[in-house]
């Protein structure tokens, strides 16, 4: 009995923000995964370890949990006035299929670093020291993205004194401008899809609730925790652990979607796990953190609970993020209500981990609310880097 041989690929584990995930430059992938398709996506879930019906991705890269399930391939850009792009996949645990419906926003803070190191921007705009401003342009989204990554010595510095709860030691500061990341509907509106900063959602066997349907950042569905039953306190095991609160939070996001205008039956949700996402939002509250930080009323504006890939997220999606700090920015949106309504051009919000700061500006043309930007720091490190190693047969 013969057996296939293990290929190498050349490839770098990357901590961008709060998550993790295998990076690749284009052209160092085997040809046949060079290009979107069957090839490519069983070539990644190869990489990371799935679909795992133990749930551990113990025979591959991924840390079994959706912040540790990524995969990014990135390749010198060739549309004007950009350096890179950047194309991310969100590999499922259990179930074999990548999503490329959305970013992340967190493994942005890693693209320009990676980009820098990698020869993939131009030597002469990258300063001997200082800070090198990487062009950006998000594939999955079809987004510009500008991230600022300091050098020393004509190297990317990735210490420094820089803390981001969720992430244990300090680092660099890495601060990431999203370019209008608002949707980009041609009836101007679809920033919200349904045409209302705030909807009556009708869910089937669940309930009622008051909602903001945002696409910004990443589609995402924003509840009052009060009306679901919660206080927006709740930390992982809270959430997790309760396996009928996560049915219960899938049917919501399913619906979501359809009325969001994503998938035409909630039965297509569950091949899109990834976009869009669901939040809870509650006014200030003093709660200790995962990590047995105290979080006092007082230093937050708001309290977010978000999930990603069925689970409630340790800390915040940096999209999620971006989705938080936009619909803060604009009065009379659930977010924008428990952070106390009004004018906002930027928040502070707790979550599981701690705390985040998120900017976005907002103003109305033509009746309609425009976001330019949304801006946020992270940090970002190298964790590895050599080649991963993949049955040939696998894809």
């Amino acid at each position: 009995m013969s057996f296939a041989p293990q290929i190498k690929i050349a490839a770098t584990y990357m901590r961008g923000g709060t998550s993790k995930g295998v990076f690749f430059k284009l052209d160092d992938l085997p040809e046949r995964a060079q290009s979107a398709g069957e090839a490519r996506d069983k070539m990644l879930l190869r990489v990371i370890g799935s679909p795992d019906p133990y749930g551990k991705q113990i025979d591959g890269m991924g840390g079994a949990s959706s912040s540790t399930s990524k995969t990014v391939i990135l390749a010198k850009s060739d549309k004007a006035d950009h350096d890179v792009d950047y194309l991310f996949g969100q590999v499922s645990i259990d179930k074999a299929f990548v999503d490329w419906s959305g970013n992340c926003g967190n493994l942005t803070a890693a693209v320009g670093s990676f980009a820098i190191s990698n020869g993939l921007v131009d030597a002469s705009r990258i300063p001997e020291n200082g800070i090198c401003t990487v062009r950006i342009w998000q594939k999955n989204i079809s987004k510009t993205i500008i991230a600022h990554v300091p050098i020393t010595n004509g190297q990317v510095q990735e210490t420094g004194d820089f803390e981001l709860d969720g992430v244990t030691f300090p680092a660099a500061e890495v601060q990431i401008e999203f370019l209008d990341p608002a949707d980009d509907g041609e009836d101007g509106g679809a920033m919200f899809p349904t045409g209302n900063l705030v909807d009556t959602f009708d869910v089937p066997e669940i309930g009622t609730f008051q909602a903001t349907f945002i696409n910004a950042g990443i589609p995402t569905i924003f509840l009052n925790a009060e009306d679901i039953g919660y206080q927006g306190t709740e930390l992982q095991d809270d959430i997790n652990a309760d396996n009928a609160a996560l049915a219960r939070f899938e049917t919501i996001r399913a619906y979501g979607a359809v009325k969001m205008g994503l998938i035409k039956d909630i039965s297509e949700a569950a091949n899109r796990q990834h976009t869009p996402k669901i939040a809870f939002v509650s006014k200030p509250k003093s709660y200790t953190s995962s990590s047995g930080k105290a979080v006092n009323d007082s230093d937050v504006d708001l309290l977010v609970r978000a999930l990603s890939m069925g689970k409630l997220h340790h800390a915040m999606m940096g999209t999620a993020a971006v989705a938080i700090g936009t619909a803060a920015a604009i009065p009379g949106t659930l977010v924008n209500l428990a952070a106390g309504g009004g004018e906002k051009n930027a928040v502070r919000f707790g979550h599981p981990s701690g705390t985040l700061r998120v900017g976005a500006e907002a103003t109305q043309e033509n009746g309609q609310w425009v976001v330019k930007k949304a801006i946020m720091s992270r940090s970002a490190r190298v964790l590895m880097e050599g080649w991963v190693r993949v049955p040939a047969d696998s894809f």
